[in-house]
């Protein structure tokens, strides 16, 4: 017990000095901000030669020989004064982490902003340079109808969305009655030109719901494979839950016998009972058979 006693007295000693040393070297700091703050505290007591009192006089002196006594003080100790707070040059410290995230943060929403804006322009933007929505010359007529027949009866042309097939010219007086002057200029092309028959541009899409309308090669119709209606070659409504024939594009036909489709000009279909041609099936449906209207 004894042993173990004087351990604990040594330790303690130990401590003590160590504290002390330590409170030795905070108070040399102490004073040097004291120092400081006494210079600060004597030129704002002085304030203007002119509002000087008797009072703040005495208190300049005394701050100033305290200011003097803490120099001498650290003089004799080897301790230089502090010297005065310089903030740091922005330029010298750089971009910190959390500028440079945040930064890049800002950075990547403006680019996403930017797509996103240049995408929608470019969907709303309107299609001057071909394409669907435009004016396509598709070729010569005579040209036309021999791909016509060379396809079985039916020429689809993907930069329209349309189809083409051949008008007979037989059918062209009824025509005029069915059908406005826009898309009788295909029609009447054939006589007009001296051609074994005209052309119709009709748009694929079902005016039922929307499906892209298949031909038949067998039936020699147009025949869709989502809820079975049928249109006969030239697009007029035979059978099915369709509300009436397949729209068609406007046409227009130079004087060279060019053709031009307008697919920005869609005008509604037929009609049901509309039958201008009078086409019935050639052979076997594709889709089913369905009540003819």
């Amino acid at each position: 017990m004894l042993i173990a006693a004087i351990v604990a007295l040594i330790l303690l000693a130990g401590v003590t000095i160590l504290s002390a040393l330590r409170q030795r070297q905070s108070g040399a700091a102490v004073e040097m901000s004291d120092d400081a703050r006494s210079r600060a505290e004597a030129s704002s007591t002085l304030g203007s030669e002119s509002e000087l009192t008797g009072k703040q006089v005495e208190k300049a002196a005394v701050l100033e020989r305290k200011a003097a006594s803490k120099e001498l003080v650290l003089a004799a100790r080897g301790i230089a004064p502090p010297a005065p707070y310089v903030p740091p040059d922005p330029e010298a410290i750089g971009v910190s982490r959390r500028q440079f995230f945040n930064r890049s943060i800002v950075v990547m929403m403006q680019l996403g902003i930017a797509g996103f804006g240049a995408a929608c322009i470019a969907f709303l933007w309107p299609q001057v340079g071909g394409g669907f929505g435009s004016a396509l010359k598709v070729g010569l007529v005579s040209d036309l109808l021999a791909e016509i027949r060379a396809n079985s009866g039916f020429l689809y042309k993907a930069e329209g969305r349309m189809w083409l097939t051949e008008y007979p010219n037989g059918a062209v007086e009824k025509a005029r009655e069915a059908y406005s002057s826009q898309e009788l200029a295909g029609m009447e092309a054939g006589d007009k030109l001296g051609l074994d028959g005209g052309i119709i541009a009709l748009f694929q899409k079902c005016p039922h719901l929307g499906c892209r309308v298949p031909e038949c090669a067998t039936s020699q119709w147009f025949e869709c494979p989502c809820h079975g209606s049928q249109y006969n070659q030239v697009g007029e409504k035979k059978g099915g839950p369709a509300p009436r024939g397949m729209d068609r594009f406007a046409m227009n036909v130079d004087g060279s016998g060019a053709l031009t489709v307008d697919t920005g000009t869609i005008i509604q279909g037929p009609p049901i009972g509309t039958n201008t041609t009078g086409q019935e099936a050639e052979g076997p449906n594709c889709i089913g058979q369905a009540s003819h209207e």
